[in-house]
């Protein structure tokens, strides 16, 4: 037998429940994890609000872990018994000390890396790596937007862009999360109750930016086109404020020419190549020092109503980690 926590209903961080449950068997392909770290993320409040529908309830959420094999179906050849390996993909079922998944969807993690790091960066990190360099490859010299700045995807965003040359203007809401933003790579941080096209055109000298990535949805949505260079992109890749209403397609031409995307890791992700080697560009730049992942706050896994609490209040900054 295993635990994990389980949702029967929609709804708040009450509904997530603490179960014992019979050890899941790998099927053909796929290998089983003995747990050690589950990451939490905001898309996993999506899945527990009913915002994105599990398959079908009762479900385990969550969708990043590390952990050891223990135990491996027929035909599996990319993991052995015994290999420290993470995820950050679907299908949802991270928030359970034990858990089989397809083979293909796992990546061993390097000497250096622990599974409890392993678990806070790799849903984060794989999405800062796709956002930079292949949604809108930036370039040395450029200033982006990040928002978010003090979050777990916006802290690695911030010291990977300033990595790769950028000047970096991170949005926070508190004081203290400026400070954590600058001491992450920010050269300049905008509190969300400013007036955030007004300081990024002060900063810019009028330019704009060419780039707003933005994982707050509706509240900023016209803020970040408006804080845009002509011709600039508008990378929206999460709703913390809830999804971005429908809007007309007009005003992007009307504020000069502009761009919208919606990415997800999944599509970025979707062939083991692309996953292995967005994972090994994470690894390497964390290895290396680049980037600090910043596991700031840890929670035992059957404790995780109170995980999500503290998420939604913007009571965490970093990452966080579940303790099976």
């Amino acid at each position: 037998m295993t635990f994990a926590i389980r949702i029967h209903e929609y709804g708040g961080p009450e509904k997530m429940i603490w179960e014992e449950l019979p050890r899941p068997e790998p099927k053909p392909g796929e290998a089983r994890i003995r747990q050690e770290a589950v990451g939490l993320n905001y898309i996993d409040v999506y899945f527990r609000t009913g915002l994105y529908k599990a398959p079908s309830l009762p479900a385990i959420i969550g969708m990043e872990g590390a952990g050891v094999v223990d135990a491996v179906g027929e035909g599996v050849t990319e993991v052995s018994v015994g290999d420290r390996v993470a995820y950050a993909s679907g299908p949802i079922g991270a928030y359970a000390q034990s858990r089989c998944l397809k083979a293909d969807r796992l990546v061993k993690i390097p000497e250096g890396i622990s599974s409890e790091t392993a678990a806070a960066m790799m849903l984060q990190g794989m999405t800062a790596q796709y956002l930079l360099h292949s949604t809108y490859p930036v370039r040395a010299g450029q200033t982006i937007l990040v928002h978010a700045a003090a979050g777990g995807v916006g802290l690695i965003l911030c010291q990977w862009a300033k990595h790769l040359g950028c000047t970096v203007i991170g949005t926070v809401s508190t004081p203290e999360k400026a400070a954590l933003a600058k001491a992450h790579g920010a050269d300049h941080v905008v509190l969300t109750s400013e007036d955030l096209p007004a300081a990024v055109k002060r900063i810019t000298g009028g330019a704009g930016v060419p780039v707003s990535y933005d994982s707050v949805g509706k509240d900023t949505f016209m803020p970040s086109l408006d804080s845009l260079a002509p011709r600039g992109m508008l990378v929206s890749y999460g709703n913390a404020s809830g999804p971005v209403t429908p809007f007309d397609l007009g005003i992007l031409a009307a504020k000069g020419s502009l761009y919208v995307v919606r990415p997800t890791l999944n599509t970025y992700t979707a062939t083991h190549a692309d996953l292995t080697a967005c994972a090994a560009s994470l690894f390497e730049v964390v290895l290396s020092g680049a980037v600090k992942i910043n596991v700031n706050q840890r929670y035992a896994l059957k404790d995780a109503a109170q995980a999500h609490t503290d998420l939604e209040a913007r009571k965490t900054t970093g990452s966080t980690v579940l303790i099976p």
